[in-house]
């Protein structure tokens, strides 16, 4: 049996990571899992938050998802996110402005269903600038 995965992060339209890695952990809905070789085949919801990708013990790459969903098979991890950006990529100061122009949205909502809408946008937002902060 192998000691790595083949782990492959997919967003709509764009493929953003596919290679051998020692351990990928992903923000499932119920908590964050972690994809070792020889993992049980699991099928997973995955909520707004950051997958860590594990070479030699050490994390090599941090990507922020706003969901989607997980398939894991014992030689392999693939997530399909709603959405997808390297940690390093995100820009504080736009999702700040993000949350601000969304909480003002929130305000001016008419409906509950725009109001339900905006408010899982602003978990996002919240989410993401959580994971650009502790990038640092």
């Amino acid at each position: 049996m192998s000691d790595t995965i083949e782990f492959e992060l997919v967003a709509p339209e764009r493929l953003l990571v596919s290679e051998s890695v020692e351990m990928a952990v992903v923000p499932g809905s119920e908590g964050d899992f972690g994809v070792l070789a020889g993992h049980a085949p699991t099928v997973a919801a995955v909520r707004p938050g950051v997958i860590a990708v594990y070479e030699n013990g050490a994390v090599t790459a941090r990507f922020f998802v706003s969901g989607g969903f997980a398939e894991v098979t014992p030689e392999r991890c693939t997530v399909l996110a709603d959405d997808a950006i390297d940690v390093s990529a995100i820009d504080r100061t736009a999702v700040e402005a993000e949350i601000k122009d969304l909480s003002d949205d929130l305000s001016d909502a008419a409906s509950e269903e725009e109001k339900g809408k905006i408010q899982t946008a602003i978990v996002i937002a919240q989410s993401k600038l959580a994971a650009a902060q502790s990038s640092n």
